[in-house]
This record gives C-alpha cells, sequence and structure tokens, in this order.
C-alpha cells in the first residue's frame, strides 16, 4: 500500500523559513511533488524532481525561494522554503507518480499526501 506522509509545516513570520517532508512507503517513483491550497484557491504546482536524475523544477512565484530535494535511500522529499511571504500561506501537498517523464501536471500524479498547513503571518 503506498503511502505520502508529510510533516513540517506551521505558522512562521513573513521572511522567515520552514521545511517540509515527505516520507514515501510502498514502492519508488520516477517524481514527487509538491502543490500547495490556499483557501479559496485552486490547487497549484510548487516544485518537482526526478527520482533517479534529481533534476528539478520550479514555479516562478517560487523559484529562488524554494528548493526540493531528496533522500533516494529514506524514499524521502524536502522542500525547503525561505523568505516566506503572507501568499505562500496553503495547505501543501506531498505528491507521486509513476509515469516516465516529467509533469508538474495535477492529474498526472497518482499518489497524494494528506496536506500540511503553511501559514505565513505579515
Amino acid at each position: 500500500q503506498v503511502q505520502l506522509v508529510e510533516s513540517g509545516g506551521g505558522l512562521v513570520q513573513a521572511g522567515g523559513s520552514l521545511r517540509l517532508s515527505c516520507e514515501a512507503s510502498g514502492r519508488t517513483f520516477y517524481s514527487m511533488a509538491w502543490f500547495r491550497q490556499a483557501s479559496g484557491k485552486e490547487r497549484e504546482f510548487v516544485a518537482a524532481i526526478l527520482w533517479g536524475l534529481g533534476g528539478a523544477g520550479y514555479a516562478d512565484s517560487v523559484k529562488g525561494r524554494f528548493t526540493i530535494s531528496r533522500n533516494n535511500p529514506k524514499n524521502m522529499v524536502f522542500l525547503q522554503m525561505n523568505s516566506l511571504k503572507p501568499e505562500d500561506t496553503a495547505v501543501y501537498f506531498c505528491a507521486a507518480t509513476g509515469r516516465n517523464y516529467y509533469t508538474e501536471t495535477d492529474n498526472d500524479f497518482d499518489y497524494w499526501g494528506q496536506g500540511t498547513q503553511v501559514t505565513v503571518s505579515s
């Protein structure tokens, strides 16, 4: 059974940092990603990483502030979030796909975590 479990969310002041973690179990994946959904808004792509090659991509809104990384032996993916802004406030979801191509489209991701709340105060 595949499970994705996120941790690391919380409340932080603008300009601060948080590190999200996601532990995957049940199988390995071609790529994993982070998405977020703010209250009243649609879910949006944040960052993705290729499990084997380690190549990564980011949404323009987080480029230069967020870094996605992985720990292959532990089957974990991380999202280091720096210079946080109030507009980064959202529930952050870890997602994984077995499709053998890079994608940023949420419909391509088959497995999802339960989400972790990130709140950035101004």
